[in-house]
């Protein structure tokens, strides 16, 4: 099934439509019209630069069963017709989860949001059919056709939120209606849109607002802002998580380049798994997510397959094999001063000599040149060999790592020959008695 069933009548008031032409039922929503799928509705969404209703005749073409429009138009086929077709895309999503009963869990946070998420969907995988955010549909688009991608089949729903100013995630949670509502930590990311640090861990704490009376808020608690989001959620049931301080969900844990070995507690008892994920951080990440399981009534057994069953997101701390025996780490799917240091640390706990390779880190506002230079003395005290760095920001990074930080003007130039000193190429080939490490 494609998602969503909604007969076009059904909607009309709450979208505040006028229904043009006959009712008919819509399975799936889609905004792009070279992605159209028979029987779905098209919405019209406009912007700076584009305007979809021009894409009205290949919808049709394609099989669309109606439009989702901001005036008539010509096309045949059924148009709800709106003042905003993006306000009317949330409506609709809201409406849809109205109709639905099965567990919806919401997930926010600077850092390792995609991982929970990607564990959850492992957990409850073992139990049936989950739909769970794709990609980095996480904003206002994304989460409203998340939402609407649920079709009857599906028995739980994870719902990634991201943002980058306050009241994003308010809006969205209000639409998702989650049971089970997580903040995994705060963190200097996207700091140009909040003002503060305060400021960003008060927009993921709106992800709380959308708990109905029954639902559970799940808290970092080794977070600063832990007392913070407990506050806002003082009306829900509470579910803690850590390491250091005490926590509903903890661990004993050993870990190297292969994988954690957790020892888990819980309210409901204890577990034992192997966590194939690399590093500190993503232990934590794998606690968020039982505790979220746990909150959702999750077994503790099914809870610890599908921690095991977890590979490696893309470009998240991905082991990839190199050359001459060298292991590379993939980091490069987004960056930010909190999970660049934690992909530190895991590079510091490897064997052999250790490179890293750091381009520039985004958003950080008037932050900027001081937390790449604190990635260099991170780096340095870190004990890692070589830093290679690319972009203007990072070349502060190279500059206080000292001696053997060098910066290149463009990826050739990295790779292949460098104007000052060795490339990588080079290096690696100079290091053949033993494994390279690149993050």
């Amino acid at each position: 099934m494609a998602g969503c069933e909604i007969d076009l009548a059904d909607v009309a008031v709450p979208l505040q439509a006028t229904l043009v032409g006959e009712n008919r039922t819509f399975e799936g929503v889609s905004t792009d019209s070279r992605a159209v799928q028979p029987g779905e509705l098209f919405v019209a969404l406009t912007g700076p630069n584009f305007d979809a209703h021009d894409f009205a005749d290949a919808a049709r073409e394609a099989g669309a069963a109606a439009l989702l429009v901001d005036h008539k138009l010509g096309c045949a086929l059924p148009q709800l017709v709106v003042q905003d077709t993006l306000r009317a895309l949330g409506q609709l999503a809201t409406y849809w989860r109205t109709q639905l009963s099965i567990p919806v869990i919401a997930v926010t946070g600077s850092n390792g949001k995609t991982t929970v998420k990607e564990i959850l969907k492992s957990i409850f995988n073992r139990m049936g059919k989950v739909l769970a955010t794709k990609g980095n549909l996480n904003n206002h688009i994304g989460v409203p056709l998340t939402l609407l991608s649920i079709n009857r089949q599906h028995q739980a729903a994870v719902i990634e939120m991201g943002a980058n100013h306050a009241g994003e995630i308010s809006y969205l949670t209000a639409m998702a209606r989650p049971d089970v509502a997580l903040v995994n930590n705060a963190a200097a990311a996207h700091l140009e849109g909040f003002g503060s640090l305060e400021g960003v861990a008060r927009a993921k704490g709106e992800i709380f607002e959308g708990l109905g009376k029954d639902g559970t808020a799940i808290v970092n608690a080794d977070d600063q802002f832990a007392p913070l989001w407990r506050e806002l959620a003082r009306d829900n049931n509470q579910l803690t998580f850590g390491l250091e301080q005490p926590a509903d969900v903890s661990c004993h844990w050993q870990g190297d380049v292969s994988g954690n070995r957790l020892a888990v507690r819980t309210p409901k008892g204890e577990f034992s798994c192997v966590l194939k994920l690399l590093g500190r951080h993503n232990v934590m990440n794998a606690l968020a997510a039982t505790a979220a399981a746990v909150a959702a009534n999750v077994e503790l057994p099914v809870i610890a397959r599908g921690i095991e069953a977890i590979n490696a997101v893309p470009g998240r701390l991905q082991p990839k094999p190199g050359i001459n025996g060298a292991r590379i780490i993939d980091d490069t799917y987004n960056a930010n001063p909190n999970s660049l240091r934690a992909g530190l640390d895991v590079l510091a706990a490897c064997a052999g000599k250790k490179f890293l390779i750091l381009g520039d880190m985004g958003e950080l506002g008037e932050n900027s040149l001081e937390l790449h230079q604190q990635v260099g003395k991170d780096a340095a005290n870190l004990k890692i060999d070589h830093v290679f760095t690319l972009g203007g920001f990072s070349q502060e990074a190279s500059q206080a790592f000292g001696n053997n930080g060098q910066h290149f003007e463009n990826v050739d130039e990295l790779i292949n020959c460098g104007t000052s000193g060795a490339s990588i190429t080079v290096v690696i080939h100079q290091e053949k008695r033993g494994p390279c490490y690149f993050i």
